[in-house]
């Protein structure tokens, strides 16, 4: 066996393991606990939270002309006797918060 071509077998073979970490990274989502659990994280810097859901299937989703694959969820607080129910809609791929809109507001006896 030749020095020089083991040593080329070897590049190859690393530079393509690389190659394929890397696509594999790019086309793997987050998971949706996860997305759920940095919200809930982002929304407990303001105060408790009452409850949390998430879808758990991805769906397409449009902002700005630029498509997304996302998760949609809730969270619900309460904020001075009030219940304050939100949703958020966060990129499938990146865990990013896409939006975040407040649904109602309900008085708490």
């Amino acid at each position: 066996m030749n020095w020089k071509s083991f040593l080329i077998g070897v590049s190859v073979g690393i530079v393509g393991g690389y190659a394929a970490k890397q696509i594999i990274s790019q086309k793997t989502k987050v998971s949706p606990e996860k997305v759920l659990e940095y919200v809930k994280e982002q929304f407990k810097q303001n105060g408790p939270i009452n409850g949390s859901w998430i879808h758990m299937k991805v769906e397409p989703y449009e902002q700005h002309q630029v498509q997304y694959q996302v998760y949609k969820g809730g969270i619900s607080k309460n904020n001075d006797g009030n219940n304050e129910q939100y949703e958020f809609i966060a990129d499938a791929l990146t865990g990013t918060i896409l939006d975040i809109r407040k649904l109602s507001e309900n008085l708490v006896s």
